[in-house]
């Protein structure tokens, strides 16, 4: 059911807390499922475009380029793409841009998006779905007077895939929808994505190159929107906010052969997230208790339920695990974790650790 209500309840969750705290200094040693970031990136192909791009650093960046090349990636002009330094960056612009009376944020989901209205003095509203009817989105559920919705596709941490249909249902003249498509060159085909669509009013598109190709440490992203929109968000940036490194891999990404390469990579991770999902439902604690994973998983993690999850966690990280806790995102507790889909070899040696750690 939805929900809303922008001070503190019982509980308020930490918003600021992100999956990279799992594996910080010492605890980089532990295996990751925690960052959903694609491992074994970047490839050295890419790795090597940055390397290249390092002879002109002396030179101001020109982001000319990589911008048309995002925009020849989704079919628009130019004018109608934003890059920014990650995703992250651009929640900020839109806080500070935006200019909403009644903001409304679709939860559980990536909580960097609230945090950033919060701190630009919006109120916020949440609008909180439920397990009950599987995470997924009703377009009634959002408020009518909403003039700023921000909603992720595929969601994170859900997993949850919302057909195109019904988010293009949210939007309407007079408000400003923002879908979160960090995850959606992880769905085979791409094909609940709105990147490409220019006849929906208000529609602002954020996408980052930092998950499947391995650039957390490089922060790429960029919006999708209409110009007018595009020109509001880069008058709340700073000059030069992407470096010539992180412009070089932006346009790198966007050729054939990265997208074909991106592609492969969005069919791999069905196939090891449905081996996961496999060995999930093998695992059984002490009292044949069976772990609840959420389906049907569309982004390359997946998000379970199980008892005393806090303990659990802190088993795993003893055996050598770290996992994401769910109960910093609104509309989770503490009974919930996700789990960044990996390779099979990592996936058996994980459920098997799993096994231990429910049992105490």
């Amino acid at each position: 059911m939805p929900g809303s209500g922008s001070g503190p309840g019982p509980y308020e969750p930490d918003l600021r807390h992100h999956g990279d705290a799992e594996v910080r200094g010492a605890d980089a040693a532990l295996t990751d499922l925690a960052v959903n970031v694609r491992t074994g990136t970047p490839p050295a192909w890419l790795k090597a475009r940055i390397a290249a791009s390092l002879d002109g650093l002396a030179a101001y960046p020109d982001g000319r380029p990589a911008r048309r090349a995002v925009a020849a990636r989704h079919g628009l002009p130019p004018e109608r793409v934003l890059l920014t330094a990650g995703a992250a960056e651009a929640f900020v612009l839109i806080a500070r841009a935006v200019r909403a009376r009644r903001p409304a944020v679709v939860h559980p989901q990536f909580t960097e998006p609230e945090a950033a209205l919060r701190d630009a003095g919006h109120p916020v509203e949440r609008v909180v779905l439920t397990e009950r009817n599987g995470f997924r989105l009703t377009p009634a559920e959002v408020p009518e007077a909403a003039d700023l919705v921000i909603v992720g596709n595929p969601t994170n941490p859900t997993s949850v895939l919302h057909p195109a249909e019904d988010i293009a249902r949210l939007a309407r003249p007079g408000r400003t929808l923002v879908v979160d498509e960090a995850f959606m060159d992880a769905v085979p085909g791409e094909h609940a994505s709105l990147a490409s669509r220019t006849d929906l009013p208000g529609l602002v598109v954020l996408r980052s190159l930092t998950k499947t190709w391995g650039l957390a440490g490089l922060r790429i992203g960029y919006v999708l929107a209409a110009p007018e929109t595009i020109a509001d968000l880069e008058r709340a940036q700073p000059l030069w906010p992407v470096s010539a490194p992180a412009l070089a891999a932006a346009e790198a990404c966007c050729e054939p052969s990265a997208l074909a390469e991106a592609a492969q990579a969005a069919r791999q991770i069905a196939a090891d997230r449905d081996h996961l999902l496999a060995r999930l439902a093998e695992v059984r604690g002490p009292d044949g208790h069976q772990v609840h994973a959420m389906t049907p998983a569309d982004g390359p993690f997946v998000l379970i339920r199980l008892p005393d999850a806090a303990a659990v966690r802190t088993r795993l990280r003893a055996l050598g695990f770290a996992v994401r806790r769910g109960d910093t995102f609104p509309g989770l507790g503490p009974g919930w974790l996700r789990l960044a889909v990996r390779d099979r070899a990592t996936t058996d040696r994980f459920a098997e650790a799993l096994e231990k750690a429910l049992t105490g």
